[in-house]
């Protein structure tokens, strides 16, 4: 379940603008990311075996923190996810594109058109099985099997190395801090594995060795993946990895690469639409958003007017068109929401603490300081909408005030 939450539109979009920002240092940045999401996964799954309750860091905020903070991590996980599924969208888009063989230029439209169809499914109250995740994970593991065994005879090209070991010494710290926080959004699904409290055997033991086991396995084949995809000269876009995988010397690698793309991404997609509207159904059953998010369908399925209002977002979201936009926003977004995460883990009591508090400290500091290493334009915009989520609540809570 964990790799089938954490591999998705990361290692299919991602990677190629991480290489495109910090070169060599991308492969520093993918091992960096990925111990700053082991450190918040292990305190996720704390925080999970102490309030096992659904609504994650909105929860947790409230609980050891205050409205404030538990409303700015609501506010901050539908801002970071719906960034994440109009990136979604557009890989989507830019996968289906190879397989299609249609202009480029039509991507955002179709980014859009899949958008509607799966808030259209999301309505219906139509959900992601067990059996889905297990067909997904496999197709997206044979996909990237595939690409690094058939483009391993990149790696042999003596002209590569050669330029690698100059470029290594040219690496800027900088960029690859950009890159960092930018590729830790790649590893964002171990959430799903810490509030799994409910459906393993012995979760306090069995939790946090799947954090550990899935993001390990994640990092080493985000790594093997990017080496492969250097060697093939790996490029920002939308679908990277089909793009290096035209030099195999194989008939259809593109499409295989498509196939496996489009795979993870539709799921990952599907999985955020539900997610996200159930998010705002949370919030609007405390009146932290508007009361008629809190509608549910006559069958008790589906939150509509929540799903609806998801999808609007995430499809005015796919209009931006470009994948590093989006992801970035999600970036800045979803490190200051897990920097929540780590101080709501602060205020464990030593009862409930699992771990010891400088795990939660250096989770804390980790994530606020990558935050503010993606582009300053896109931290700006994030942080004028918390500005206006804050001002929101505080409406809120007037108005609650007023009429209690």
């Amino acid at each position: 379940m964990g790799l089938g939450s954490i591999m998705g539109t990361g290692v299919f979009v991602s990677i190629g603008t991480a290489v495109d920002m910090a070169g060599w240092g991308a492969i520093v940045a993918i091992a960096l990311s990925a111990m700053v999401a082991m450190v918040n996964g292990l305190n996720s799954a704390q925080l999970a075996a102490s309030h096992p309750v659904s609504g994650g860091t909105y929860e947790y905020g409230y609980k050891y923190l205050n409205s404030w903070w538990g409303f700015t991590a609501g506010w901050l996980f539908l801002l970071a996810k719906s960034a994440s599924a109009a990136t979604a969208a557009l890989g989507f888009a830019g996968y289906f594109a190879v397989i299609a063989g249609f202009d480029p230029q039509w991507q955002t439209i179709l980014a859009v058109g899949i958008v509607v169809c799966f808030t259209a499914i999301a309505v219906l109250g139509i959900t992601r099985s067990h059996l889905a995740n297990t067909i997904i994970v496999s197709t997206t593991l044979l996909a990237l099997g595939f690409f690094v065994l058939a483009g391993s005879g990149l790696l042999l090209n003596s002209t590569f190395w050669e330029g690698a070991r100059s470029a290594i010494g040219r690496v800027n710290l900088g960029q690859m801090l950009q890159a960092t926080a930018f590729m830790f959004v790649a590893y964002t699904g171990y959430g799903r594995i810490a509030t799994m409290g409910e459906e393993v055997i012995h979760p306090q033991r069995t939790i946090p060795r799947a954090v550990v086991v899935a993001l390990g396995l994640t990092m080493g084949i985000y790594l093997l993946v990017t080496l492969v995809g250097m060697a093939g000269g790996i490029k920002a876009g939308a679908a990277p990895l089909a793009e290096v995988a035209v030099q195999f010397p194989f008939p259809y690698s593109s499409q295989i690469l498509a196939i496996g793309g489009i795979t993870a991404i539709l799921g990952v997609l599907l999985n955020l639409i539900l997610g996200l509207s159930r998010m705002l159904l949370a919030m609007a059953r405390r009146r932290d958003m508007p009361a008629f998010l809190a509608q549910i369908n006559q069958s008790g399925t589906s939150p509509v007017p929540a799903v609806l209002t998801v999808g609007l977002a995430i499809a005015l979201l796919s209009l931006v068109g470009n994948v590093k936009t989006t992801w970035s926003f999600s970036a800045f977004t979803v490190l200051v929401y897990y920097g929540i995460t780590n101080l709501a883990a602060l205020r464990l009591s030593q009862s409930d603490r699992l771990y010891p508090k400088g795990l939660s400290l250096a989770g804390l500091l980790a994530c606020f300081f990558l935050a503010f290493w993606v582009e300053w334009q896109i931290w700006l915009v994030g942080l004028g909408l918390i500005a206006l989520g804050l001002a929101w609540h505080a409406i809120a809570l007037k108005y609650r005030a007023e009429n209690s």
